[in-house]
């Protein structure tokens, strides 16, 4: 294979500054990755994967739009060809990719874990294929040491309310060497729009608490006893995924009529479908702050947009994009209300369609109330936005708007294991966004001052603001 070393030690370093900063301040920092949705049983059973496809591919959505947009047959995508056929067609889609953040992060992380310079294609799949399967099938590869590997501290789960956390369970009682809590994330409690989904889920809640949900009263106890169970468990994080917030006024009679139609599968307004989410959203957020939890908001996707598609391969298979809905009255009433009650916790905002970005970032920063540094966040630039182009405009907006030295930093929101090098790619973007700057004389030239803001944003923000113990 021809050795072509595109993944150079200072990678979109682009001035001595940026180098500096991160070669001295970021690099070696370790990752509090707070949000993700890896399997908890594969790192509690430290499974080996067979190879690079069941690693890298399977389950990737943004590998899998890609490989659609270039013209790839379903079979393999998600289909059933060979893990050696989808690697290859997968290889063959990589040209294809340049200027898309996938470019960037596959040669980062076979750089990172395989120590492969090679630019994946077509000519170099076969034996970068092999060559990895080998790597995989040592010891050193396994689950557990890919965490290690990335210096991982910290991996934060999302899990439905009425998981029983036997992995997470297993891995304190191991005493694992990296903190793997749970993250509460009770969006199908939310979801009544969804009928006989949330009917069943409902019937799941009441099999895992051990009565009968009938009224929002009994829902809400249904709730706090998860909420309670992931809290003895080491859960200090919950995480909410929505196309917008929801603030309406209702009573709780209001809210037993509607929950009544929800579990009887009966068709509902769109007004009661929004009293409902304010009801449950409103009575969780109130348990976050009791139990002083972070609460993350993830808002603005529209979900399985290809309906021939979901119903062909079922739900979330890539088929999702930006909403564009007006959420600034609703966030600033939701929170209003939490806040008069005294009932905000820290919180996270992520926004998905860029034009709420300022939007977002302003109106989260209306509720700071001088009790906690960088209590309410504008989040880490989120799915669609976790590129270059999104990164530099998400540190910009919240150095605009608030107060990046109190940022929480980076996550991967990813399935895979070998996701980490993305908050490598962050820190080089923050590093040379800041470099840029004090090159150009709009920040000082003072390497301790600038390095430091480095190392809180790359760890020590995030562990302090989430206050779950480390292992260093």
């Amino acid at each position: 294979m021809t050795k072509t070393a595109f993944i150079t030690p200072d990678f979109m370093l682009h001035n001595e500054v940026a180098r500096t900063l991160y070669h001295e301040y970021a690099k070696s920092q370790p990752i509090f990755d707070y949000h993700n949705h890896l399997s908890p049983k594969d790192i509690a059973e430290d499974r080996q994967f067979e190879n690079i496809t069941q690693l890298w591919i399977e389950g990737d959505h943004y590998k899998w739009r890609a490989m659609r947009a270039n013209g790839i047959d379903e079979k393999y995508i998600s289909g059933d060809a060979t893990d050696y056929e989808k690697f290859m067609k997968w290889a063959a889609t990589i040209p294809y990719t340049l200027r898309n953040p996938l470019y960037h992060w596959t040669h980062l992380e076979l750089k990172n874990y395989f120590g492969i310079d090679d630019l994946l294609n077509e000519e170099t799949a076969d034996a970068i294929y092999h060559q990895c399967n080998e790597l995989l099938n040592k010891p050193e590869f396994s689950v557990r040491n890919l965490l290690r590997k990335m210096n991982v501290k910290m991996v934060g789960t999302t899990d439905d309310p009425t998981d029983d956390l036997r992995y997470h369970k297993q891995l304190r009682e191991e005493d694992f060497d990296i903190a793997v809590l749970p993250s509460f994330r009770p969006d199908k409690a939310t979801e009544i729009e969804k009928g006989s989904l949330f009917a069943n889920w409902i019937q799941k809640l009441e099999k895992t608490v051990g009565f009968e949900i009938k009224t929002f009263e009994k829902l809400i106890q249904g709730l706090q006893m998860r909420h309670d169970y992931f809290h003895e468990n080491g859960c200090r994080i919950s995480d909410h995924g929505h196309a917008s917030f929801y603030a309406e006024t209702y009573t709780v009679d209001e809210i037993d009529t509607i929950l009544a139609k929800g579990i009887n599968v009966t068709s509902l307004t769109e007004i009661e479908i929004n009293k409902y989410k304010s009801a449950v959203l409103f009575e969780i957020a109130k348990m976050n702050h009791k139990r002083n939890w972070v609460q993350q908001f993830h808002i603005g996707a529209i979900r399985n947009n290809n309906t021939k598609m979901m119903n062909l391969f079922g739900p979330d298979q890539g088929f999702d994009s930006l909403g564009d809905l007006n959420t600034a009255n609703a966030m600033s009433a939701f929170f209003g209300r939490l806040s008069e009650s005294d009932s905000l916790t820290k919180t996270i905002v992520y926004n998905l369609n860029p034009k709420d970005s300022e939007m977002f970032a302003s109106m989260a920063a209306n509720f700071n109330d001088g009790s906690t540094p960088g209590k309410m966040q504008y989040g880490a630039a989120w799915w669609f936005l976790d590129q270059k182009d999104g990164m530099e405009k998400q540190l910009n907006v919240l150095s605009n708007f608030g107060l990046l030295s109190r940022f929480v930093g980076m996550l991967t929101d990813s399935r895979s294991f070998l996701s980490f090098p993305r908050h490598e790619y962050f820190r080089r973007i923050l590093c040379n966004t800041l470099g840029d700057e004090v090159e150009k004389g709009e920040l000082p030239n003072d390497m301790k001052l600038i390095g430091d803001l480095v190392k809180v944003i790359c760890y020590k923000n995030a562990k302090g603001y989430f206050n779950i113990p480390i292992k260093e």
